[in-house]
């Protein structure tokens, strides 16, 4: 079974908020979950993160991996390594990035 750190997509339309959630990969976005670790609230400012650190090392330590996003998150908080930037265009000229382009 593999699982995975993932946002559950919660509130009305336009007012997002998600929810860090440990779940089974294959399982539906807004499915069922193993165990919540924490929130995401995207619209306030400063954007509010609260999370069980003790959780997510543990189920990390575990091989749970998480999505891009909670990665991105979590690495803010040094929870987490930062993901490397990766460029679609990594080794291919410029000319030939515009000329796929057209």
């Amino acid at each position: 079974m593999a699982v995975r750190l993932r946002l559950k997509r919660f509130g009305r339309k336009k007012t997002p908020f998600y929810r860090i959630v440990v779940a089974n990969s294959t399982a539906a976005r807004n499915g069922k979950t193993i165990e919540e670790v924490g929130t995401y609230n995207p619209l306030t400012q400063p954007v509010q993160l609260v999370f069980d650190k003790e959780r997510i090392e543990y189920w990390i330590s575990h091989g749970a991996l998480p999505s891009e996003t909670v990665q991105r998150l979590l690495s803010k908080e040094g929870v987490f390594p930062a993901l490397e930037k990766k460029s679609k265009f990594e080794g291919v000229a410029k000319k030939d990035r515009v000329a796929k382009k057209k």
